[in-house]
């Protein structure tokens, strides 16, 4: 809920160990003009879920020019991700297949 999240610090708070000082650089670079695209990392749910997340931090700026924060932009993609991995998996079989195939296959 929004009460749950406000007045916390992000990173520290809800970015998994592994994944804060990364998460960290991309949004400090953003404070300092330096915007990141398609940056990947899991987050992880309140029940323990994890959920892939794709974010775009952009540079906010006020009418002057000068930095004023950060928009940033998460996206869950989660079941994109699994279905790469069934993909990998599938072309994976098929190769081995073909490649111990005992007749030619055309």
């Amino acid at each position: 809920s929004k009460e749950e999240v406000m007045e916390h610090d992000l990173v520290d708070q809800f970015i998994s160990p592994e994944f804060r000082d990364s998460v960290k650089c991309v949004l400090d670079n953003a404070l300092n003009g330096i915007e990141t695209a398609n940056f990947e990392f899991p987050l992880y749910t309140k029940q323990g879920e994890r959920v892939e997340v794709l974010l775009n931090a952009t540079t906010r700026r006020d009418a002057n020019g000068n930095v004023s924060g950060v928009v940033g932009v998460g996206q869950d993609i989660t079941e994109r991700k699994i279905a790469e991995r069934q993909s990998e998996t599938i072309a994976n079989d098929l190769t081995k297949l073909i490649d111990t195939a005992n007749a030619p296959i055309f």
